[in-house]
């Protein structure tokens, strides 16, 4: 083999692993827990409908990739921006382990049409509230979901703190999607 011949092999020997990669995730082996929406991009800025400036219509999330004994999900969104701390936007909990995602403008009942239950937010309201932030810089609007090994056993109204501690020990994976608002 000639000195010219080595840095092409190299490549061509990184290219072959590369391809078994995608080959054996592609073939149904575990993936990342996803979480996305189609109101706006990871990073980017939350439509106005979506806040307390507007319709205050909670955004359609989508996820995937839950994995093997996933037996709930739970899924919050929290302002770390927040003037007095981090502020409490949303809590969902003991969603179906097949669930694949919310529709945009969840009704603010206590129990969905799934069985999911949702919780007061710092607005001390259940459901949704939208990003309300005083004028000034743009503040991140964090969603996470949560795959859990057992259901939280919480009646519905309970608080991201009720929730939080409910779900220490049976998180299985973990995914966010940050959105962005600013006034």
């Amino acid at each position: 083999m000639t000195q010219a011949a080595r840095p092409l092999d190299r490549y061509a020997m990184c290219l072959a692993v590369t391809l078994v990669l995608v080959t054996v995730q592609g073939g149904g082996a575990s993936m990342a827990l996803t979480l996305s929406s189609s109101a706006f991009a990871s990073g980017g800025a939350i439509p106005k409908q979506f806040t307390c400036d507007a319709a205050n219509l909670s955004p359609a999330l989508d996820w995937n990739s839950a994995p093997a004994g996933t037996k709930a999900l739970a899924l919050m969104v929290d302002d770390p921006d927040a003037p007095v701390g981090t502020w409490v936007h949303w809590v969902v909990y003991d969603l179906p382990a097949d669930a694949t995602g919310l529709a945009q403008g969840m009704p603010a009942d206590e129990t969905l049409k799934n069985g999911a239950k949702q919780g007061v937010n710092d607005f001390r309201k259940v459901g949704y509230g939208g990003p309300c932030p005083p004028a000034g810089r743009p503040h991140r609007y964090v969603f996470k979901l949560y795959a859990l090994d057992a259901s939280t056993g919480l009646q519905p109204r309970a608080t991201k703190a009720d929730v939080f501690k409910a779900i220490q020990g049976h998180v299985l994976a973990e995914a966010q999607l940050i959105g962005t608002y600013q006034r």
